[in-house]
């Protein structure tokens, strides 16, 4: 299988690079083919701007959507994102790995999501009529490629529960799983997550290393995060609100979950 890890951490020497060498390690001992997109090292450009469509038409406004659906379909996107693109096509799973900054991921990252995913290609696509809304959430072009979260966060998994300060880590992620991954259409496993980070000595690296190398074993054997599919029954269309005899009184993230992967509602 093909595995491409998105890293973003500036430091090599940290516990997210020692982590990313690990993951590497592993999976090509496991026979996989890994590609790594190591966005400090390749001085990754992270806004999206007019610059990233040279073949833009002169004096027209700047437009992210259709500057970046022309430049795809016309093949004149800059090179690094054609570069990038490529490499989502070939992946059979992708890890996007990353420290948790402000309740989030670091801005190079968002910066790799905002200038790859272009208009065509992770989003706009499919029918859209009063039965289908388009190819997303659950379909698209990810569709049949598996994605996970290795994130390491500096408070106690206490601070992350469901009662804690920071809010559950869940939510949190949310955005990241549901809106990035899931959106597109990849199937969205579980995150691996490393809590209270300052505290890792060797003894606790190489607990971390067991459980880590775990999950890239069962990374094509965990069932995914049950996220309900746009079009599969769950939502009004177009509104794509939750129809009223399914979670009736609830609301937030959780109930855009299943309870079982294969019962509706």
């Amino acid at each position: 299988m093909n595995v491409l890890i998105v890293y973003a951490h500036p430091e090599p020497r940290s516990l997210n690079g020692s982590l990313k060498a690990f993951a590497v390690q592993r999976l090509e001992a496991a026979g996989h083919n890994v590609q790594v997109s190591d966005l400090y090292a390749m001085g990754w450009k992270a806004t999206l701007d007019a610059g990233d469509y040279p073949q833009r038409p002169d004096g027209e406004p700047f437009n992210p959507m259709s500057d970046s659906q022309r430049a795809y379909e016309q093949g004149t996107q800059r090179p690094d994102i054609s570069k990038e693109q490529e490499k989502l096509r070939r992946a059979d799973a992708v890890i996007l790995q990353f420290p948790l900054w402000w309740f989030s991921m670091p801005a190079i990252l968002k910066g790799w999501v905002d200038r790859v995913y272009a208009y065509g290609f992770a989003y706009g696509v499919g029918e859209h009529s009063e039965r289908h809304w388009g190819d997303r959430y659950g379909e698209g072009v990810m569709t049949g490629k598996r994605a996970m979260l290795m994130v390491t966060v500096g408070g106690w998994i206490s601070h992350y529960s469901a009662r804690g300060i920071s809010g559950p880590i869940d939510d949190l992620l949310f955005p990241i799983q549901h809106g990035i991954l899931y959106y597109p259409g990849f199937d969205v496993l579980p995150p691996f997550v490393v809590y209270h980070t300052s505290r890792t000595d060797d003894a606790r690296f190489t607990q971390l290393s067991a459980e880590l190398g775990q999950r890239l074993d069962s990374l094509w054997d965990t069932p995914p995060i049950p996220f309900r599919p746009q079009n599969g029954g769950d939502y009004t269309i177009p509104d794509l609100t939750l129809k009223a005899n399914i979670a009736p009184g609830q609301s937030g993230f959780p109930i855009h979950r299943r309870q079982r992967p294969d019962v509706c509602g």
